[in-house]
């Protein structure tokens, strides 16, 4: 799939880490690093805009190892871009640790995966038929 990027800042375009990748790393354009204190958060441009094909998004995720070595976490998880959103890719990080995060310019922020979806036609109706799980919710099966 080819995608229009337009790229406002130094960094280099998001690629693949590996080539069974399913996300992309987004990094941090910043003039000074912005300081994060437990529990807050802050919405960190990258300088990238996008234009998607109709009928997909892009779905900004957290980095597996800034959450796990650093409390560092995307708080829209997944955050979504629309296939008609044409500004700058802006990532909400929040702090979930007890220590200050210092987010530098470059840094790799976030995972951004582009998938497809469909749209919905609601069709209004009196009931629905029946399935095995029925209205059954959070954690009814009783299974760990």
């Amino acid at each position: 799939m080819r995608v229009k990027i337009i790229n406002k800042s130094d960094n280099l375009l998001p690629e693949y880490a590996t080539a069974y990748s399913a996300g992309m790393d987004l990094r941090a354009n910043l003039i000074e690093p912005i300081i994060l204190k437990p529990l807050e958060r802050a919405l960190i441009p990258t300088g990238l805009f996008i234009e998607l094909p109709a009928g997909y998004e892009a779905q900004i995720r957290p980095r597996s190892g800034l959450a796990v070595k650093h409390g560092i976490s995307v708080l829209n998880s997944p955050g979504t871009i629309d296939a008609d959103y044409r500004g700058e890719i802006r990532v909400v990080l929040v702090n979930l640790s007890n220590n200050e995060f210092v987010i530098n310019h470059g840094e790799r922020i976030c995972q951004m995966v582009v998938a497809s979806h469909a749209t919905v036609k609601w069709e209004e109706a009196d009931d629905l038929e029946d399935s095995d799980r029925g209205a059954g919710g959070f954690g009814h099966t009783g299974k760990n």
